[in-house]
């Protein structure tokens, strides 16, 4: 069966992570400015609270986990009034050791495991923004399991490095996104998939992109008619079933040209155009430039 996370994750590409201890005692606040790659955090011990910018503020827990799939900017405190100090993280050298805020000595009110990580996809923008803005999830012990393993090899030089870290930012993400998939999700895929009617048309597209889908016939499929299906998929995913495809096949299109594998008649046909002309006209419009330009910029990248 076809799991349209998993492709959304495997056209993502993450790669590259980057951790570090944070801890915070007495009087203590940061303010993040707008960062725009994914990071996370887990709790080790203790609480503190922790503002996203257009999220409700929440207190973190020992056992909670954090992802933030584009970071925008954000406030992290202890529960006692203060000025946050104001960090951009795009700016200056990563820290090699633990990062302490507030009081330098004694024991900390809270320890955290923090990092960021990349995704390579030139398409990280459009997939990101069908994934929640903030994932909180709280006794996730799995999680912290994974971001342990993630600061233990981010710290070697072992054989195999690189590939470990991809493969173990790719769980986490999937472990992170299926403990917040349900029908209360914020609009995105999630949500989408956490409807059992819309997770059918869902697969569906992803399971034959190249097919001349139709709203009616994607409603029939869910059992839904044509009008509450539409209603339905737009509240739940964010942006109208056929615009979901349209996205989905432009960004399987540029996955198909940058790897140079097939020629532009071909990846016509997979993506659901009759000829490379009709596909060229629609991917110039979509993407801002045609199809082979965009395949020679990719090569030379």
């Amino acid at each position: 069966m076809i799991d349209p996370l998993s492709e959304v994750i495997a056209l993502l590409r993450p790669r590259t992570v980057f951790t570090k201890g944070i801890s915070g005692a007495g009087r203590w606040g940061i303010r993040y400015t707008d960062f725009g790659q994914p990071s996370f955090c887990t709790v080790v011990e203790g609480r503190c609270r922790l503002a996203v910018d257009g999220e409700a503020t929440v207190t973190l827990e020992a056992g909670d986990f954090v992802l933030l799939p584009a970071t925008p900017g954000f406030t992290m405190t202890g529960f006692e009034p203060v000025t946050p100090l104001h960090i951009d993280p795009k700016v200056g050298p990563a820290p090699a050791g633990e990062v302490r805020h507030g009081r330098r000595g004694g024991r900390p009110d809270v320890r955290l495991l923090g990092g960021y990580f990349l995704f390579d996809s030139p398409d990280a923008g459009l997939l990101v923004s069908l994934l929640p803005r903030l994932i909180h999830v709280r006794g996730a012990d799995r999680l912290a399991t994974l971001v342990g393993l993630l600061r233990d090899e981010s710290g070697g030089k072992r054989p195999g490095r690189e590939l470990v870290l991809s493969r173990l930012i790719e769980l986490l993400l999937i472990e992170s996104l299926r403990a917040t998939q349900s029908k209360d999700a914020s609009p995105g895929l999630l949500r989408g998939l956490g409807d059992a009617r819309l997770a059918t048309a869902i697969r569906l597209m992803h399971g034959d992109p190249a097919r001349a889908w139709t709203v009616a016939e994607l409603g029939r499929k869910a059992a839904l008619s044509r009008s509450a299906f539409f209603d339905r998929f737009t509240r739940a995913v964010g942006v109208p079933p056929m615009e979901y495809l349209l996205g989905w096949r432009m960004a399987l299109a540029k996955d198909l040209l940058r790897r140079g594998e097939a020629g532009l008649a071909d990846v016509a046909e997979r993506v659901g155009y009759g000829s490379a002309s009709t596909f060229s006209t629609a991917f110039s419009r979509h993407v801002g430039q045609p199809p082979g330009r965009y395949a020679r910029q990719a090569a030379a990248a």
